[in-house]
């Protein structure tokens, strides 16, 4: 390699930003050796992604053009741009072809971007399209914002030779990339942004005046410019390593293939794919398009080192507001998206690629048997909060692939029992429901926990632990039990006609005693909210459409009046019209999106529309017997013309803004989230019921005749006030103990040993008689030790407090 050695000036450069989050392509080689994912936006590249799915390498690569004199184009201002999927035999490809054109007709870019099908290389081929009289005028730049690593700052490049042909290195850290075209570039240079770099050198009088060799530790970006003198065609290459020589290597082996036989394999893998899956296109409403794109997507977002994980998306909502504070973004494992997307893939691709992600998500199992709320892909922890639900997922998740003969050899039992101790423990309230926001009793998290909990008993029974599989049943009875008592107001106040409807939550503190479970009490504090708003509102004033998951699992009937009536409720708040069809927004008040005036969100702003929840309407609908069609159909119309499938779309016309209801906004696209709704809702459609039934939970429960009641359970994060005569007060703890009771104020006392359930949590039973009046009173003798969030137990000591359980009114 040849090194020059002009410096550049202006560093470190200004605060480096990401980019928009609503990206228009997403792409990858679906070879495993290619460990390289692109995004496109505005018909140029993203992030491109190495080498893991959740590391974001760069912030864009586009072309600049000019004529020397008179005008600069960036490419992703240019207004006319058409961006389409590279055509496989048997569907779609997550290549892309991007056409781009001067307004005034002098000239075309017409590209085609894909990943390398075996290496770690984006390939670009462009043809420019330029007017006869412009060919020798035009001058053409590929100009590359470096992230190495997850961020701007801490960036270095430098311009070399290498076989004769000027190419860019950058690095940072143990990351190397290599930046080169086919031939070589004509010139380069590298500069610190905004002093320094070739967007200013090249806007500020047409011309390329700066060849700067070098610029280090900064936020940079690095030009070539292509040498069209004798072509109107150039391939140019990104390429990765973790050494320099490794980049070097893989682009130089990547430009050394002509760019047709990469396309021809890249397309060919790709249609495999699709040719291996289930053919549902019959019941979609534009044929399967969205169908195999949708496969495809999900297929993409699980990485090739770490496999089964998969990643939200690879975007950083409205990340062009955002800097090297915000590495994640959604490129992190949710669990609860994870468990999303393995079922959208179950449902129409078999069980090979779900049993990955089982496996994967019993690997990154806590020892308490919880799940962080979200990590990376090496699972280090990102944000720390706790969702009972991504407890509960993953026991749905190994309980349908149980049911569908595709465990293989691999047993998920010690992740079940763990998971469903976790929700024993922890439960019933919530640090974060699935909007990750407010503590509590959250219906859509009652409903995952419910079923996951029925499902581990199955899983218990058929182990032959008959007691545990009993007691999971029975503490599942006791949430169902709850249900309205915990998560509907009989004094609503948002809709005329209708006073008695779910809420969006119960709020409460999570693992802390609970006292207090009256719905129509309890005040919630949104966040996300504009300064000034005010924080508190009754929290039967707040909707969502959470509780159609008692539907989707089988806990309630879906022509249950007090379903209905919500959903009326709901419709009124929370729907949204639009030209493409009926979509929802997730809780009234919500802040979470574009501020009123459009600008990014930047802690609050507005919420918008989410075509996920359309998808859960079409669920819905279906199980009622009315036709889910017009649902499917609006949510194929919300995705991109690539088919992505956004996170948000805009709630109203915006034309301030040049969108339009239906548009989407700056929040993640594509979302793994919506694409396995829709995937679920099209296998739903074609097999006239809904995907993600459980029988034993509809069994349990959907027919009314429900078994719950007959316990009041307290534990540590519970602490009950009252209890019914007739019913029986289970007393339960994380730990084995004895029980020292009495139900005449101590003149008489009973000890009882704890009952073991096999996973470290005893309970103790007291039947409470028909004529009881006095408080049920006991304390605790520990027989182990134990340590817990707001828990703590010495073995062999007395607890030192006396519990006293109210006897309430008898059932009516």
């Amino acid at each position: 390699m040849d090194s020059l050695s002009r410096r550049a000036s202006g560093g470190p450069g200004l605060d480096p930003r990401w980019t928009t989050g609503a990206k228009e392509g997403f792409g990858t080689a679906y070879s495993v050796s290619s460990r390289l994912w692109f995004t496109l936006s505005h018909g140029i590249v993203n992030e491109v992604y190495y080498p893991t799915i959740d590391r974001a390498q760069i912030r864009d690569l586009q072309f600049l053009a000019t004529d020397g004199e008179t005008f600069f184009h960036e490419e992703r201002r240019l207004p006319s741009t058409a961006v389409d999927i590279l055509p496989s035999v048997h569907g779609a490809t997550l290549g892309y072809r991007v056409r781009t054109e001067d307004p005034e007709g002098r000239y075309a870019i017409v590209k085609e971007i894909l990943a390398d099908p075996h290496q770690s290389c984006l390939l670009v081929h462009a043809r420019f399209e330029v007017r006869p009289n412009w060919k020798k005028r035009l001058r053409f730049y590929l100009l590359l914002s470096p992230h190495l690593e997850g961020g701007g700052w801490g960036n270095s490049a430098r311009s070399c030779i290498v076989d004769g042909r000027k190419i860019l290195i950058g690095w940072k850290g143990g990351t190397y990339l290599a930046f080169g075209e086919r031939e070589g570039f004509l010139r380069t240079s590298c500069g610190y942004v905004g002093f320094s770099d070739g967007w200013q050198d090249v806007s500020a009088n047409f011309r390329m005046d700066w060849e700067f060799d070098h610029a280090t530790d900064g936020n940079i970006a690095v030009i070539g410019e292509m040498d069209l003198r004798e072509r109107t065609e150039c391939v140019a290459a990104l390429a990765f390593g973790d050494h320099e020589h490794a980049a070097v290597t893989t682009l130089f082996q990547s430009l050394s293939v002509p760019f047709s036989r990469h396309r021809d394999r890249f397309v060919e893998q790709w249609g495999r794919v699709s040719h291996e899956c289930r053919d549902f296109s019959s019941a979609t409403g534009d044929g399967g398009r969205l169908f195999h794109v949708s496969l495809n997507i999900l297929l993409a977002l699980e990485d090739k080192t770490y496999q089964g994980a998969h990643i939200a998306s690879p975007s950083i909502p409205w990340g062009w507001s955002k800097g090297d504070e915000e590495q994640g973004g959604y490129h992190l494992v949710w669990v609860r998206d994870l468990v999303n997307s393995a079922m959208g893939l179950l449902s129409c691709s078999g069980t090979e690629s779900p049993r990955r992600s089982l496996i994967y998500i019993a690997a990154s199992q806590q020892t308490d048997g919880g799940f962080p709320q979200n990590f990376w892909l090496n699972g280090t922890p990102h944000w720390a909060g706790v969702q009972l639900d991504q407890a509960a997922f993953p026991i749905l998740l190994a309980w349908r692939l149980w049911k569908e003969s595709g465990l293989a050899e691999f047993d998920p039992y010690p992740m079940v029992r763990a998971a469903a101790g976790y929700l024993l423990r922890m439960g019933p309230s919530t640090e974060q429901e699935r909007w990750e926001e407010v503590s509590g009793y959250s219906p859509s998290t009652l409903a995952s926990n419910i079923a996951a909990l029925i499902c581990a008993g199955d899983f218990a029974r058929e182990r032959g632990e008959e007691i545990l599989a009993g007691f999971l049943e029975e503490y599942a009875d006791f949430l169902e039990s709850r249900i309205e008592s915990w998560t509907v107001t009989t004094q609503g106040r948002i809709h005329p006609e209708i006073s008695r409807h779910f809420i969006r939550i119960l709020p409460l503190p999570a693992c802390v005693p609970v006292t207090d479970e009256d719905p129509d009490r309890s005040w919630i504090a949104l966040k996300n909210l504009p300064p000034g708003a005010p924080p508190l509102f009754p929290a039967r004033d707040i909707v969502d459409a959470g509780f159609l998951e008692f539907v989707r699992y089988g806990i309630r009937s879906p022509g249950d009046p007090l379903i209905e009536d919500s959903l009326r409720v709901v419709d009124a708040l929370l729907k949204v019209e639009t030209s493409r069809g009926p979509v929802w927004r997730r809780y009234n008040h919500d802040g979470y999106g574009e501020s009123v005036e459009g600008r990014p969100y930047i802690g609050w702003g507005k919420g918008r529309a989410w075509p996920l929840l359309t998808g859960e309407r079409g669920h819905y609908e279906l199980a009622a017997g009315r036709d889910p069609g017009p649902f499917l159909r609006a949510l194929e119309s919300f995705a991109m013309p690539t088919g992505l499938l956004p996170e948000q779309v805009w709630d109203e016309d915006r034309p301030d803004l040049g969108k339009k209801a239906g548009d989407p906004t700056g929040g993640a696209c594509p979302l793994a989230w919506a694409h396995a709704e829709y995937l679920r809702l099209v296998r739903s459609i074609k097999d006239g019921r809904i995907f993600d039934l459980i029988d034993p939970v509809r069994a349990r429960y959907g027919t009314g005749k429900s078994p719950g009641g007959r316990f009041e359970i307290w534990k540590p994060v519970r602490s009950v006030r009252s209890v019914r005569p007739g019913q029986t007060l289970r007393v339960m703890a994380p730990v084995s103990f004895r029980l020292i009771h009495s139900l005449n104020d101590w003149k008489t006392v009973r000890t009882l040993p704890s009952t073991p359930t096999g996973m470290g949590i005893g309970f103790v039973d007291i039947p409470v008689p028909e004529n009881q009046r006095a408080p049920v009173r006991f304390t605790f003798y520990w027989l182990e030790n134990g340590s817990f969030p707001y828990f703590r137990a010495s073995r062999d000591t007395w607890e030192g407090t006396d519990h006293a359980v109210e006897i309430g009114p008898p059932s009516s």
